[in-house]
């Protein structure tokens, strides 16, 4: 096992809408039939769905903050004799040489941007690189506290080499006025007399829908629709994974 794979699936665990490191394809793939191409995956990881979608030949761009990432997609693709495009850059400061007609997101990591400032930049990125008449889809959750039982509890897994991967939260903060959770995750990789020990914080900013159309609209986009994980009108008080489409207004 892949200590990245690991990591990544007990994040996923904890916060299960940020599942985004094994996503279907058919979601982005009907998106993109409905409101055309060029298209842009913004946090395309280490390929998933953005290589499938190019196996499709689909014209669709990648882009994402995780050198790492980026070059176990490239491998991938190399493999398999795809051609694929991706930028290493944060998407709150996206400098791209073309705009595209849609630009999507596979998975609630756009919660990841911790201020509503930093989102703001986000959303100003995608206004400049949308085609006028383009659409973005954005899926956002409101995440639910860790667990009191899950605080110090130990996950293990055994690495390719043999290493011992451990992961637990050790702390959480959530506080209700910034919209933030931040949980306290510690990495631990034990191999013979080596052993390795890393805190990282992951911080969650959520929004309400109100704020969310409001940082939209000062960004020149307008929410066009959201729907809930199955694809059906979502309710207004909303507070599980909804997907917000907009348009370039």
């Amino acid at each position: 096992m892949d200590a990245a794979d690991f990591y990544t699936g007990i994040v996923a665990e904890l916060y299960g809408p940020l599942k985004s490191y094994s996503q279907d394809p058919e979601p982005y793939a009907a998106f993109l039939e409905q409101v055309g191409l060029p298209a842009l995956e913004l946090g395309c990881g280490d390929g998933e769905p953005l290589l499938e979608l190019r196996r499709r030949g689909l014209d669709v761009d990648g882009v994402d903050s995780s050198a790492d990432m980026l070059n176990r997609l490239r491998r991938q693709a190399a493999e398999e004799g795809l051609e694929v495009t991706v930028f290493h850059q944060r998407m709150e400061a996206l400098r791209l040489p073309r705009r595209y007609r849609a630009i999507f997101l596979a998975g609630p990591t756009f919660n990841l941007l911790p201020e509503d400032n930093v989102a703001l930049a986000a959303l100003n990125g995608i206004r400049a690189h949308l085609v006028d008449g383009g659409t973005a889809l954005v899926p956002l959750f409101t995440p639910e506290p860790t667990p009191a039982d899950q605080i110090g509890r130990v996950r293990t897994a055994t690495a390719s080499d043999g290493a011992e991967l451990r992961v637990s939260v050790v702390a959480e903060e959530r506080d209700e006025t910034a919209r933030t959770q931040t949980t306290l995750l510690r990495y631990e990789r034990h191999h013979g007399s080596d052993s390795t020990v890393e805190d990282r914080p992951w911080v969650l900013h959520w929004y309400t829908r109100e704020r969310f159309e409001k940082l939209a609209a000062s960004a020149g986009l307008a929410v066009s629709a959201v729907t809930d994980a199955d694809g059906g009108p979502a309710p207004a008080d909303g507070t599980g994974l909804l997907h917000f489409r907009l348009r370039a207004a």
